[in-house]
């Protein structure tokens, strides 16, 4: 009896010793600056490889051994703080903003018509491996490899005189891929080079707060005039179109196939195993009626888990832990067998859809922009579309990745770290998935009695000409359900003397309707769109009456869109982003940050800021 008492007594001990072997650390990191919280802030216990990365909250949690330590809080931009375990559970944080240490980054190096310098201290937001560990990841290791990243040429639109070029037609973008690449710049400590901004892109990176579309009609659209921020004798236009929604549960059955680069320069831990780690968060929101299939590729092209019921999570998690990165990069042999599964698979009336997953970085078969233009085009016949997701930086091949994307029927997304992940996968899922319209098309006609001239800000890789208006075999965009779609033009009124036009020609006049002068409209946007399956487009039109109005009456909506734009022409040094500094882009954002539940407005104000400091240097 005594020797069974011992024996309770040793278990009583171990129990009690084992349940302090570990504990969780909790909190929330804020800005002493503002109070904004701070996602992305790396946690890590000091000595050891186990850390965490703040949520879009800035909350975090961790697994630390009983016997404590202590927690490092890091931030590109803002004060490292260490600070010492006790007993408590929960440890919130406030971090000063680091203004030396942004003045003091030393940056080198030269990509292709890049600005691209190496960082000095890695991105460990970008390179967490897993959000199903305990915390527990490896540290990440600076580049290695010279930078090679290729961004295609932007040349930006400039004004344009209405009696010569009344029309103005370009295609929607739901892109945010460049908005996302330049938070891993900037993070980084660096600015970015001129070619990886795209204003459009920017802009569309966040949701705005028009009205529900009614009717029939896939989407709404909503205009506003006011001063422009940036030149008060200038007008800014802003339009928006709202897709509808619709509910998870009303979404049609989805057919998709994961196409995955497994290549030697998949390795690295902030593409493979984030991308791991993205395509898990997808999984999770699937449904029964959803399946997938996984392609690889990497010197050949071959299925590894044929078309598989969102029922079974285990049996696709299992074959997505599988993968593993080497070889060269047959990219043209992946796609080709992607969308011969797709097709196989196909759901009528459901969403058909190859998400493509790489750096972009083909060198195996068909590989130029040309070539996998073509192939891409050919294959969006099938009634099959494509969302393009790229990973990693050094050798990103963004140039590609645009072309498929624009070309396939698609949209394309850039994940820096497993936070966008979540915000392109599970947040967005339907506006990222689902598309209620294609062949997406706006043209506007300006009225040349109120208009000296206009320009379109961003959308340079998008313009039409203007019979492409109302051609339905011309392809355009893709809108997705419940995604916004926002749209800028900066005019010079009638009588308003400006650099930027063009002198009144000597040998040729251009008469100007009676109606023209008669109306009080300054604009006229006309809208095409086709069904997801269908072949004959649909029109809208609306006009715009002119108005004087400040900026500072206008929507949350169009003052936000309006600092957005005012950041990307800074970033890319633009011709005509006038006097506005960057105090005064911070102060209009602010002005506009409205509901920001998911922090991202907050976030973008901190690059304002650390796009200032980065600026000074």
């Amino acid at each position: 009896m005594k020797r069974i008492g011992i024996l309770i007594l040793l278990v009583t001990m171990l129990t009690s010793w084992t349940g302090q072997e570990e504990r969780i650390i909790t909190g929330k990191i804020t800005s002493a600056e503002d109070g904004t919280a701070l996602p992305g802030v790396n946690v890590l216990l000091k000595g050891t490889a186990i850390g965490a990365v703040a949520d879009i909250n800035g909350e975090y949690r961790l697994t630390i051994p009983a016997k404590g330590g202590t927690l490092i809080f890091s931030y590109i931009g803002f004060v490292t703080q260490e600070i010492k375990i006790g007993h408590e559970a929960v440890i919130n944080v406030t971090m000063q903003a680091d203004y030396a240490q942004l003045n003091e980054i030393v940056v080198t190096g030269q990509g292709r018509r890049s600005r691209y310098r190496k960082p000095k201290r890695a991105d460990q937001e970008a390179e967490q491996s897993s959000i199903h560990t305990r915390g527990h990841y490896p540290l990440p290791a600076p580049p290695t490899q010279p930078n090679t990243e290729d961004y295609a040429r932007v040349e930006e639109n400039g004004f344009r005189n209405p009696l010569q070029d009344p029309l103005s037609t370009f295609s929607i973008d739901v892109d945010a891929a460049s908005y996302s690449n330049v938070r891993r710049f900037l993070n980084q400590g660096q600015l970015p080079q001129k070619d990886a901004v795209r204003i459009e892109e920017m802009v569309n990176y966040f949701s705005y707060d028009y009205p529900a579309p009614r009717g029939k009609a896939p989407f709404s659209i909503t205009t506003e005039i006011a001063v422009s921020p940036w030149s008060e004798k200038h007008k800014l236009v802003h339009i928006g179109l709202q897709g509808k929604e619709i509910p998870m549960d009303n979404l049609p059955p989805s057919n998709l196939v994961f196409l995955i680069d497994v290549s030697g320069s998949m390795s690295a831990q902030n593409k493979l195993p984030l991308l791991k780690s993205a395509f898990r968060l997808l999984v999770d929101k699937l449904r029964p009626q959803d399946n997938v299939a996984i392609v690889v590729y990497a010197g050949a092209a071959g299925e590894v888990l044929p078309a598989t019921s969102g029922a079974e999570k285990d049996k696709i998690f299992d074959a997505l832990d599988q993968l593993n990165a080497g070889g060269s990069t047959a990219g043209g042999a992946g796609i080709q067998l992607a969308y011969k599964i797709a097709r196989q698979n196909f759901k009528k009336g459901g969403n058909n859809r190859v998400i493509l997953a790489t750096d972009g970085d083909f060198n195996v078969g068909a590989s130029s922009n040309e070539a996998m233009e073509d192939l891409i085009e050919e294959k969006r016949e099938d009634g099959v579309f494509l969302t393009v997701l790229g990973f990693g930086m050094g050798n990103y091949k963004d140039s590609k990745m645009e072309i498929l994307a624009d070309k396939g029927n698609g949209n394309y997304a850039y994940i820096d770290n497993i936070l966008e992940a979540q915000k392109v996968l599970v947040t967005e899922f339907g506006g990222t998935l689902f598309t209620i319209a294609k062949d997406v098309k706006i043209q506007v006609e300006f009225n040349p009695a109120k208009v000296k001239a206009y320009r379109l800000i961003g959308y340079e890789n998008r313009l039409l000409n203007a019979e492409d208006f109302n051609n339905d075999k011309k392809d355009a965009g893709e809108l997705g359900a419940g995604h916004t779609v926002t749209a800028l033009y900066e005019v010079i009124p009638t009588g308003v003397k400006s650099a930027f036009v063009v002198d009144d020609l000597k040998y040729q006049r251009t008469e100007i309707s009676p109606e023209a002068y008669a109306s009080d409209e300054l604009m006229t946007v006309k809208l095409r769109y086709k069904a997801p399956d269908g072949d004959k487009s649909q029109l809208i039109v609306q006009g715009l009456k002119d108005e004087n109005i400040s900026m500072e009456k206008t929507s949350d909506n169009f003052r936000w869109s309006a600092a957005v734009a005012a950041f990307g022409m800074q970033l890319t040094g633009s011709d005509y982003r006038g006097e506005m500094a960057y105090t005064e882009i911070l102060s209009l954002a602010r002005s506009a940050r409205g509901n920001d539940q998911e922090g991202y407005r907050a976030e973008f104000i901190r690059l304002i800021r650390s796009s200032q400091l980065l600026a000074r240097r």
